[in-house]
């Protein structure tokens, strides 16, 4: 008889519990269920405000380092939005999750304070444009066309066809050359001739072969051809002139070899160091 009169005692303990549960659990159901809501569609919507906002770009022809880093900024910052907009679904408080997430950056900022640099030297470069996507810089950490700024990293493709991730923070505080950065270069070359060459017949035959590149050489901007030194076994000759930028490499290349050719064909020598080796017999007695 006891045990049956407990029975519903305990019964009905259970269902006043479940009662006063089962509106907190669907509540924190429901809460989840939009938490994850929101996360999908968000993802989905940040995706097309990232891709609106790039087309936007493009057809104000902005540069492409500039789009990279800022779409790159934005999405954190959207993303960060995101999470504080689910932390107040899901019943957390606003003012609890910033100042955590207060702490949690300082803390971060202080572990992390290399790719702040990096962040900063970012920053610095979108400001000042020493460089842009499409520039072929040249650096101590080495060099290559730029095909991307990020927030942290610039990255380079070398003419080898290698990438190069470089850390924003040592670009900004190195010295960068930015080869490709004005629409035209100067082709420095010297020219070792020998010490019986007439200069004057030198300097006709340099002339000629720049002659035969007339639709590259910028003559407008000057040709100089002029001895520079007297080494040990060969007079310099300077030999400069200007090409468009694109141009460089493949006149510079054109000319060497053709000066070759033509110094063969005038008798022109070019010296090259020799060494005579003497050979003494001592002869027994």
């Amino acid at each position: 008889m006891i045990l049956t009169s407990s029975l519903p005692d305990s019964l009905s303990g259970w269902e006043e519990m479940w009662e006063q549960i089962w509106p907190k659990l669907l509540d924190l159901g429901l809460k989840l269920l939009a938490g994850v809501a929101i996360l999908f569609f968000g993802r989905l919507l940040i995706k097309l405000i990232l891709k609106l906002i790039n087309k936007a770009f493009s057809k104000s022809k902005v540069e492409k380092g500039v789009v990279s880093f800022s779409l790159s900024l934005l999405k954190g910052a959207l993303y960060i939005v995101l999470l504080i907009i689910i932390a107040q679904v899901l019943g957390v408080p606003t003012a609890s999750l910033i100042a955590l997430l207060g702490s949690a950056g300082l803390a971060i900022g202080l572990a992390l304070q290399g790719s702040l640099s990096n962040f900063a030297g970012g920053v610095l470069i979108m400001v000042l444009k020493p460089f842009k996507v499409g520039d072929y810089i040249v650096t101590g950490s080495g060099e290559g066309t730029v095909t991307g700024i990020d927030i942290f990293y610039t990255r380079l493709k070398t003419p080898d066809n290698r990438v190069i991730v470089i850390p924003n923070g040592t670009l900004s505080n190195t010295a960068v050359t930015n080869v490709s950065r004005e629409n035209t270069r100067r082709v420095d070359l010297k020219i070792p001739v020998s010490y019986n060459s007439d200069i004057t017949r030198v300097r006709e035959v340099l002339q000629d072969v720049l002659g035969e590149y007339s639709d590259k050489v910028l003559e407008e901007k000057g040709v100089d051809i002029c001895v520079s030194e007297f080494a040990d076994s060969s007079i310099t000759m300077i030999y400069r002139f200007w090409v468009n930028s694109k141009d460089y490499w493949p006149v510079r290349f054109a000319v060497l070899e053709r000066v070759k050719e033509k110094f063969e064909i005038n008798g022109i020598e070019i010296p090259f160091n020799q060494i005579d080796v003497h050979v003494k017999e001592n002869k027994a007695r």
